[in-house]
């Protein structure tokens, strides 16, 4: 009796667990807190533990909210599409109000714990949370517009770092903020390519020209090159205390070449397998682009 208890525990347990990541959207939140502590490391002058467990924390708080609340918003939405019928409130799993609440709480953690850190910090940490759901998501199905409004709190989290070392905003977070800004067209449409029937179910408007075609490509080709060259901007020192190496730039242009690549291969091809390989590109891209800019801060202070 006991074991079979013990058991359900586990099995609840589970998946509670499990619903929470699925309405929070963990991978994505991860990955975000991720590009805010590469910010945090560019910027900081020295290292410490407990800001960057602060802006873990709080980053992933953000986040989280902002994806409970677009999982309440679109909730009827979301029960007509195959890929999100099974989150946690279409699904039954999570009412709106537990939902809600889990969003509210996670919004106050988040925002308290950045101002732990400092007042900017919290601030564009709201900012982001406010725009992406009460901006963004009311926008993806009224017009594809809504990709270039999604694209400001999508790009903070990578300067929101660099504030919470520094307490400043200028060149050098800007600079970091244009580079995730323009990356994320050619990644968005890039998985937007591949979902358009299954948003087009939701009433989703997410392609720039509302179809898959020539038109389409051209953008994503367009971005592609735009952050290609923003995200080589600081070898010429232009960009402040965010600095790059010739070798770094190098490196980072040939990767932004290899996603161009997979641009160009799209227009040739025009199918969902190329958009998906593009789409990788994409997420290798960002993160080999914040793995080298850190990795080179602390090359050149060695030499």
């Amino acid at each position: 009796m006991k074991t079979a208890i013990k058991t359900e525990n586990k099995i609840g347990f589970a998946t509670v667990f499990a619903d929470f990541k699925e309405i929070t959207k963990a991978r994505l939140a991860v990955s975000v807190v991720f590009s805010s502590i590469a910010g945090y490391f560019l910027g900081a002058y020295e290292i410490e533990l407990y800001p960057v467990l602060l802006l873990a924390f709080g980053g992933y708080c953000m986040v989280g909210a902002s994806n409970a609340f677009n999982q309440i918003i679109e909730k009827d939405l979301d029960a007509l599409m195959n890929r999100t019928r099974n989150r946690p409130i279409p699904a039954g799993r999570i009412s709106v109000n537990k939902a809600l609440i889990i969003a509210v709480l996670l919004t106050t953690l988040g925002v308290v714990s950045l101002y732990f850190l400092n007042p900017k910090t919290a601030m564009f940490g709201a900012i982001s949370i406010f725009l992406y759901t009460s901006v963004y998501t009311p926008l993806k199905t009224k017009t594809p517009l809504s990709v270039f409004v999604g694209a400001f709190p999508g790009a903070i989290p990578f300067m929101l770092g660099w504030v919470a070392a520094t307490n400043e905003f200028g060149i050098e977070p800007g600079t970091l903020f244009m580079i995730q800004f323009f990356w994320q067209f050619p990644h968005f449409w890039a998985l937007a390519w591949m979902l358009d029937d299954d948003y087009k179910k939701g009433g989703f408007k997410m392609l720039p020209t509302g179809k898959k075609d020539k038109g389409t490509i051209l953008q994503i080709i367009m971005y592609t090159i735009w952050m290609m060259v923003i995200s080589v901007v600081p070898v010429f020192g232009i960009t402040g205390r965010l600095q790059l190496s010739i070798p770094g730039a190098i490196i980072i242009f040939l990767l932004g070449l290899f996603m161009l690549f997979f641009a160009f291969r799209l227009y040739e091809k025009k199918d969902n397998v190329t958009a998906r390989k593009l789409m990788l590109a994409s997420v290798t891209y960002i993160t080999m682009v914040q793995l080298l800019y850190v990795g080179d801060k602390f090359v050149r202070a060695l030499l």
